[in-house]
């Protein structure tokens, strides 16, 4: 293993974790969530060699980030909602409180995420549509994504535009799917939040379908509401979008890729996002990117894809939490 400079975010937590200990890393990840387990897990496997110097500057750079924090000690839900209630008043803090603090407690339908995706197909394909297109959309983007292509073809669609035009649900009714969710996988408190759903959901969705499964559902979309299947589309952000994204940015994502990754990414794309990347690399990593392009042999259409929509999905993660700026833009194995 590299030196840490080299090291990424995923993997300086790995090894911080390590460094701590098995109680204390055990006490940390029941606080994270299933893809966030998924990812340290793996890197803490991958690791290989740990050098105490390593350790030592992971464990100094999280001291500074750490003093950095506020650590106030408080319940943050409650002291959020006591806020805004005495700023705004309980009428006008509800909605803004409620899209804060969205599924923050929703311990029922919060279970779904840590299932695989075949398993809540099964569990969900029986309900009617418009609860399914409620649930797909409590779910990350990605994981929805997997759960739809899972659905019968002749749902998918449907269930689509359900979570495009789905504007609010009363937090009761929430609470009442929360609790059928509880009944089913155990454990519940109430849900506090309305406002799921909508254009973005939807578009974030089809961005982790490939596009043989998604090319079918926007065309029965446009079909049915072209108005709606051209704002879903507006909203969606595909790989050549990445073409919009400043220097710095590129420079950012590119630290979280592989090179395996970017070598399947960049079959068949554009000249100008294959020129962006390399401008954004050191000349000799540019070279040999370019020399394994050019000598590597022909790849399925949807292992590039693959590559493509992790990528995008790394790219999302980094936009989200304010590391880099997305621009929006428009969205059978064959060889590339």
């Amino acid at each position: 293993m590299a030196d840490q400079e080299k090291l990424n975010h995923a993997q300086r937590a790995s090894l911080l974790l390590l460094a701590v200990g098995q109680d204390r890393a055990a006490s940390v990840l029941r606080h994270m969530g299933p893809k966030e387990v998924q990812l340290v897990g793996s890197n803490m496997a991958q690791l290989g060699p740990i050098t105490s110097t390593m350790v030592d500057e992971v464990l100094e750079e999280f001291i500074i980030e750490i003093k950095n924090e506020t650590g106030l000690g408080l319940d943050s839900d409650e002291y959020i909602r006591n806020m805004l209630t005495n700023a705004l008043g309980a009428d006008k803090a509800g909605s803004i409180i409620d899209r804060i603090l969205l599924g923050a407690n929703s311990k029922g339908i919060e279970q779904l995420k840590w299932m695989d995706t075949r398993s809540i197909a099964d569990l969900i394909r029986l309900e009617h549509p418009q609860i399914i297109s409620i649930i797909l959309s409590l779910l990350d983007a990605d994981q929805a994504a997997d759960v739809l292509t899972l659905l019968p073809q002749n749902m998918r669609s449907d269930i689509l535009m359900r979570i495009a035009t789905l504007e609010g649900v009363q937090p009761a009714a929430l609470r009442e799917l929360d609790d059928i969710m509880e009944k089913q996988l155990t454990g519940s408190d109430g849900v506090k939040s309305s406002q799921i759903g909508g254009i973005d959901a939807a578009a974030n969705i089809l961005n982790f379908i490939e596009s043989g499964v998604s090319d079918p559902m926007m065309q029965d979309i446009n079909e049915a509401n072209a108005d709606l299947g051209q704002r879903i589309q507006d909203k969606m952000f595909v790989f050549g979008d990445l073409i919009n994204v400043d220097d710095r940015g590129i420079q950012t994502l590119l630290r979280e890729v592989s090179t395996d990754q970017l070598l399947l990414a960049l079959r068949g794309v554009e000249a100008g996002l294959r020129d962006k990347v390399f401008a954004n690399m050191s000349r000799r990593a540019a070279e040999m990117l370019r020399d394994d392009l050019d000598a590597a042999p022909p790849a399925r259409l949807s292992e590039v894809e693959s590559a493509q929509k992790d990528i995008l999905a790394i790219a999302k993660r980094l936009s989200d939490s304010g590391e880099i700026a997305l621009g929006g833009g428009g969205g059978g194995d064959e060889f590339v």
